[in-house]
C-alpha cells in the first residue's frame, strides 16, 4: 500500500504532521505556562522564541530547496520537529521554554518551506489549484494535535508524557512516507537557481507578503492565545479551553478541503478579501461578546476566514517566479514565508504585552483590526498584478 502512495498523498501527510506538531504544543500552553510559572508578559516573550527560529530559518531553507530540492530538507525537519516536543516539556523557566522554542521554530520553518515547495511540484504536475487542500492537512493536523491535547489534559497527563507519545508517532509517520515525498531537481535547474533571483523589487510579491503577514498574526494569535483566552477571560477549564483552537482548526480544515470550487468561482484575490473580512468579524465577536459560546463561534469564524489566506498567497507568489520550463518559485515562497513569519515573530510579544498592561480582550481586539487590513492589501495586490501583466 505504501509503495502505491502518490506524491500528492505523501505531501498531504507531511502537512498534517506539521499541523499536529504545532497543535500539540500550542494547545498545552496553559499547562506549560503553569509548569514554568509564567504570566502573560513573560509567556509572550518566551513564545517569541518559536517565531525567531521560524523567521531566521525560512530564507535559508528556501535557498537549500532551490538548489537541492525539498525532499532532503523535508525529511530531516519532519523527523526533528516531533523529537523536540519532549525537550520542550523539560522546561523549568520561561527562558528555557523560549530557547527550546527557537530550535523547534527553526525545525518547523524548514519543514514549512520545504513542504510548500513540494506542494508546488505536485500542483504544477496535476495543474489543479490544490494548495488549499494541502494546507487543509495542516489544519487537520492542528485539530488532531489540539484534540489530543484536550484528551491529555482531561486525563491529567503531564506535558512530558503527552509529548513523548506524540514524538514517537511523528517519527514513525515520517519514516513510512519518506520515499514518496516529491522534491528532486535536475542539474540544469541547480545551475539556474545559483543566479540570485531579483525578488525584492516586485511590488506584487511584497503586497502578497503583507497579506500573509496579517494572516500570520491572526493565526498565530488564535494558536497561541485562544486556549488561554478561554481559560482566563471566559472561565473555562484547560480541557475546554483547548477546544477553542480545535474549533478554529475544524472550520479552517473544512474550508480548505472543500474550497477548490469556491476558489475557481470567486478567484484568488476576491477570496482573500472576503476571507479577511470574515476572520476580522470572528475575532471581534470573540472579544466583544463576553460569553464562552461567542468565543468558540468567533474563533471558528476566524478559522473559516483565514483558511485561504496563506495557501492562496503561496500559490500566487510561486507563480510570480515560475519559469518557462515549469520550475522556479522557491525564492519567492521563501520571501513570503519569511515575511509571514515576522507575524508570528511580532504576534506573541504584542499580544502578551498588550494583555499585560490591559487584558487579552484588548490585545485580541487589536489582532482583529490587523486582520481587517487583509482586505485593502489584497485589492492593492490585484491592481499591481494587473499593471504588471499589462506591461
Amino acid at each position: 500500500m505504501l509503495e502505491r502512495m502518490s506524491p500528492r498523498l505523501a505531501t498531504f501527510v507531511v502537512f498534517l504532521l506539521n499541523g499536529a506538531v504545532f497543535g500539540t504544543w500550542a494547545s498545552r500552553v496553559p499547562a506549560l505556562a503553569e509548569q514554568i510559572g509564567a504570566e502573560v508578559g513573560s509567556l509572550g516573550l518566551a513564545l517569541l522564541g518559536a517565531s525567531i527560529g521560524l523567521a531566521f530559518t525560512a530564507p535559508l531553507a528556501a535557498r537549500i530547496c532551490a538548489v537541492h530540492g525539498s525532499r532532503g530538507v523535508l525529511i530531516a525537519s519532519s523527523l526533528l520537529s516531533p523529537l523536540l516536543l519532549p525537550v520542550l516539556a523539560l522546561s523549568e523557566s520561561p527562558l528555557q521554554f523560549g530557547l527550546t522554542l527557537i530550535a523547534l521554530g527553526a525545525s518547523v520553518a524548514a519543514m514549512d518551506v520545504s513542504m510548500n515547495v513540494a506542494a508546488v511540484v505536485v500542483v504544477r504536475a496535476l495543474q489543479r489549484p490544490l494548495m488549499p487542500q494541502f494546507h487543509a492537512g495542516f489544519s487537520v493536523g492542528g485539530l488532531i494535535g489540539s484534540l489530543g491535547s484536550a484528551a491529555a489534559a482531561q486525563a491529567h497527563w503531564t506535558p512530558m508524557k503527552h509529548f513523548v507519545l506524540a514524538a514517537v508517532v511523528g517519527v514513525l509517520v515520517t519514516a513510512l512516507i519518506a520515499k514518496r515525498i516529491p522534491g528532486g531537481v535536475g542539474e540544469r535547474h541547480r545551475e539556474e537557481v545559483t543566479e540570485r533571483a531579483n525578488v525584492l523589487k516586485s511590488p506584487v510579491l511584497w503586497l502578497l507578503a503583507s497579506v500573509a503577514l496579517c494572516s500570520a498574526i491572526a493565526e498565530g494569535a488564535a494558536a497561541d492565545w485562544s486556549a488561554l483566552f478561554m481559560v482566563r477571560e471566559r472561565g473555562m477549564g484547560d480541557a475546554a479551553g483547548a477546544y477553542a483552537y480545535a474549533g478554529f482548526s475544524v472550520t479552517m480544515a473544512l474550508a480548505r478541503w472543500f474550497g477548490e470550487p469556491i476558489q475557481r468561482r470567486l478567484g484568488s484575490h476576491r477570496l482573500l478579501a472576503v476571507g479577511g473580512g470574515l476572520a476580522a468579524t470572528g475575532l471581534a465577536l470573540a472579544v466583544l461578546v463576553p460569553f464562552p459560546a461567542a468565543g468558540y463561534v468567533g474563533f471558528g469564524l476566524a478559522g473559516l476566514g483565514l483558511a485561504f489566506s496563506f495557501p492562496v498567497v503561496m500559490d500566487l507568489a510561486s507563480e510570480t517566479g515560475k519559469r518557462a520550463d515549469g520550475s522556479g518559485g522557491e525564492r519567492e515562497l521563501g520571501l513570503v514565508t519569511t515575511i509571514a513569519y515576522t507575524g508570528f515573530l511580532a504576534g506573541p510579544p504584542i499580544v502578551g504585552g498588550l494583555a499585560h498592561v490591559s487584558s487579552l480582550v484588548v490585545s485580541l481586539g487589536f489582532v482583529a483590526l490587523v486582520t481587517a487590513l487583509i482586505i485593502p492589501t489584497t485589492l492593492l495586490a490585484r491592481r499591481a498584478a494587473r499593471q504588471a501583466a499589462s506591461v
